[in-house]
Parts: structure tokens; sequence; C-alpha cells
């Protein structure tokens, strides 16, 4: 996984090996398998390639269908699906070992004006206010296994609180709630794609937090299965990747062994960026149950 923003823009950096065919490379990783907002990034980088620069990315809907190998290159197939005057299209189908792992279908669109309204970010703690996740983590888990932090070192958040630590007011309306801030963690060049791609890389963090607030479970108790089944974004308006952004996270539902977020994106000035929604696995563990 990559250390710092150099290691990031390399990371995105793809082979092009063909018309429409690209090849993504892997970071040397101790995860099981391929980090989802990587292969999110990948394959948004791919679709981009193809697309005249005048169009920018306005919104991905995706679709994980099998677990990456972390091991293995990826390859990146890009279909044209529509090339018009305001808005291009391209669907895009990630590959490992001859399967399809990832699906992707970016849309891009011409510049233009038009009305413009946004909500209010919410009332928080700044980042210099808020929760080093790694501090509190080694205070409320002093025997967990540290070795894959590192993993994580491209990231540098804050934690502000979620609905179920009491950090967050409570809701009744909203039981699903969390926050915090993120940025890429070193300084990223000045090319505004760079940022949405950073930005899409980042995006699959800390989201299913808020999905597990209510039922009084956390990331990393070990009670629970987690993993991404779908992912999209919505890009607002232009923002930096490496500067602060608030992910003010709302789960609406949980049942049927998935969860659903739905995140605003705030810079630290309250102008709201960008959206997430994501589903995921969301899997209880039965302790009666025999493994084998």
């Amino acid at each position: 996984m990559p250390q710092d923003a150099a290691a990031l823009v390399a990371l995105l950096d793809l082979e092009r090996i063909d018309d429409n065919l690209f090849r993504g490379a892997q970071e040397p990783s101790a995860l099981p398998r391929v980090f989802g907002g990587q292969v999110a990034a990948q394959a948004l980088v791919a679709g981009t390639r193809t697309v005249d620069p005048a169009y920018g990315v306005h919104s991905l809907h995706s679709y994980f269908l099998q677990p990456g190998d972390p091991r293995a290159p990826i390859v990146y197939d890009v279909e044209t699906l529509r090339d018009g005057r305001s808005f291009a299209t391209r669907r895009v189908l990630a590959r490992q070992h001859g399967r399809p792992i990832f699906a992707l279908t970016a849309n891009f669109q011409v510049a233009e004006e038009g009305w413009d309204h946004h909500d209010v970010m919410p009332e928080v703690t700044s980042p210099e206010q808020s929760l080093d996740p790694r501090e509190v983590l080694a205070a409320m888990y002093p025997d967990r296994d540290t070795s894959a932090d590192s993993e994580w070192d491209v990231a540098e958040m804050r934690y502000v609180g979620s609905s179920g630590d009491g950090l967050l007011a409570a809701d009744p309306e909203h039981p699903g709630l969390q926050r915090c801030w993120l940025r890429v963690s070193s300084r990223l060049p000045d090319d505004p794609f760079l940022h949405v791609a950073a930005f899409t890389y980042l995006s699959d963090m800390t989201l299913m937090g808020s999905a597990l607030a209510p039922h009084g479970a956390r990331p990393e108790d070990g009670t629970h299965m987690v993993a991404s089944l779908d992912h999209a974004i919505w890009f607002h308006r232009p923002f930096r990747a490496d500067e602060w952004w608030l992910y003010d996270q709302t789960s609406p539902f949980a049942g049927g062994g998935r969860g659903l977020v739905t995140a605003g994106v705030f810079t630290e000035g309250g102008t709201l960026v960008a959206t997430v929604a994501q589903e995921a696995l969301l899997r209880k563990f039965d302790p009666t149950r025999v493994r084998s």
C-alpha cells in the first residue's frame, strides 16, 4: 500500500498496453485482498485516459465483484458508451487471473454554469481538536495487532465521533452517524484530476463505522465481517484531497446482512464538494458456529 502522496501517484499511473486497455501495478501489501479504494481509483484513471480533457468526471457508480489478489497486477478494459457534446460515458471492467473483480461506469461533463446551492456543513470540532484514531485504538485495544497500521500511512485521519460512542449528540431521526476528517498525508501535485483520483482512493475508508454505530459495534472489534458491495461518488466541485475534508456519514438502513451509508464531503471552509454512497456486506459472526 502507498505510504505517501508520491507512492499514491505512482500507483495511479497506469501502463497503457493497448487501445482502451491498461494495467495497474500493486504496492507490496500485507492485506489479504486489494483495497477497494485502489481498484476504484485505478479504474477511474483508466476511464479518464480515454476521454477528451475538456470533459471532467462528475460521477461514478461501481460494483465490487470478487476479492482482488494483492500480489497480481490488475487489467482495466475500457468501453466507450457515449461521446456527446456535453457528456461522455465510460464503462471499465477490472480483471485478474482472467476473471472480473470490479466494474465501474463513469460519467464526464463539459463544464457549464447553472443554479447553485448546497447543504450546510454540520458544526464539528476542527481537525486539530479531533482525535487521532490510532491513539484511540491503542487505548481501547492495548493488545491489538498493529502490524498493518502502516498500510494506511497515505491517509491522515482525525476522528470526530459517532452516534455509538457519545461523541456525537444522539439524533432519533438518524441513529447511524459518524464524522471524521481525512486528507492525503503529504502534498500532491497540482493536477486537479490527481486530487479526484486520490479522493476516490480514500473514499472507501471508514464508511461502515456509521452503520455499526447503532449496534454497539466497531470496525476493529472482530464481531462481524465487512466487505464493500458497491460504491458511488458524485463530484460537485474541485477540491484538494491533500487538505482536510470532513466525511459526514449517515447510515439510513442496515438489514439482511447489508448496511447502507451516504456521506457528504465538505472542505474545512464548509463547501460541499462531493457526495458518496456505499452498500456493504455487514454480517455478524455466529460464535456458536463451528468453522473448519
